[in-house]
C-alpha cells in the first residue's frame, strides 16, 4: 500500500502528463474536471502496477521516485488519449 507522498505524487504527475498530452492533441479536445480526473486515475493505476511488477521500484528515495514520475507521466497521458478516442468516435 503507497504511502501519502506517493499518492500526491502520482496524482501530479498523471495530470501532468495527461495535459501535456492534452495539448499535442489540439482540437476540440476537453479539458475538463472529468478528463483531470481520468489523468489522475490514470497516473496512479499505471504506478501501482509498475510497483506490483517491480518491488524494487517502491519507496520514497530518489531513484525509485523518478521512475515513478515517468511512469505516472506517461499513464495519464495514455489515458488522455484514450479518452480522446472514445470522444471523437462518439461524435
Amino acid at each position: 500500500m503507497p504511502d501519502i507522498v506517493n499518492l500526491i505524487i502520482w496524482l501530479i504527475a498523471g495530470i501532468a502528463g495527461g495535459n501535456a498530452a492534452g495539448e499535442l492533441l489540439k482540437g476540440d479536445y476537453d479539458l475538463g474536471l472529468g478528463n483531470t480526473i481520468a489523468r489522475a486515475i490514470g497516473g496512479v493505476v499505471s504506478a501501482l502496477i509498475l510497483q506490483t511488477m517491480i518491488p524494487a521500484l517502491r519507496g520514497i528515495y530518489f531513484g525509485p521516485i523518478i521512475v515513478q514520475l515517468i511512469i505516472a507521466a506517461a499513464g495519464g497521458a495514455v489515458l488522455t488519449v484514450i479518452a480522446a478516442v472514445v470522444q471523437a468516435r462518439r461524435r
